[in-house]
């Protein structure tokens, strides 16, 4: 088996070795490669959590009260380009809007996560290099959806989404409603 191959093969063992006993997070291997190694994967996410607010088109308006909407699932892909794992090809974790057939998704409000614009789903988890495992930031992911990590200050390394991080500092934080999972 070759090195690339090997590395593949760890991550998937190391995937289903840390998500074996969890109910909130699944995952199907949705790519391979020609020797059969997993290189994309869907993560299935039921965990309650943001997914918007009830005046979305008034977002950050001074004056409107925009309390969050939520949901229960939410479906990720996992990308792993030809070059995975050099530094300069790393990992694509991007929160899909439908599912396999076409039904609409939710995506999760998160200042760490893209909401609006093109690049909507895409997820930042800032990982400093390539050898960070894939079930770290699956499981990274699942603490942005339970709102127990995020970074929303306008510095370095800068929120994903600038209209979310600014919802979650003047609305989301005062008003308490980003502290709804007491498991986290």
């Amino acid at each position: 088996m070759s090195g690339k191959n090997r590395r593949l093969w760890h991550e998937w063992q190391t995937i289903e070795e840390r998500l074996a006993h969890r109910t909130d997070i699944r995952y199907r291997v949705a790519a391979r490669n020609a020797a059969g190694m997993p290189v994309g994967y869907l993560i299935d996410y039921h965990i309650r959590s943001i997914c918007g607010t009830e005046h979305l088109d008034r977002l950050n308006e001074p004056g409107v009260a925009n309390p969050p909407l939520f949901a229960d699932h939410f479906l990720l892909r996992i990308d792993l380009p030809p070059g995975y794992p050099c530094i300069d090809a790393a990992p694509q974790f991007r929160f899909l809007s439908a599912d396999e057939v076409g039904h609409p998704l939710p995506l999760p409000f998160h200042p760490n996560i893209r909401y609006f614009g093109a690049l909507a789903g895409r997820v930042c988890l800032n990982a400093t290099d390539t050898f960070t495992p894939l079930a770290w930031g699956i499981e990274r992911i699942a603490l942005y959806l339970h709102y127990a990590r995020y970074h929303a200050l306008p510095t370095p390394p800068y929120p994903e989404d600038r209209q979310v991080a600014a919802w979650v500092l003047q609305q989301g934080e005062p008003n308490q409603w980003i502290y709804f999972s007491s498991n986290y």
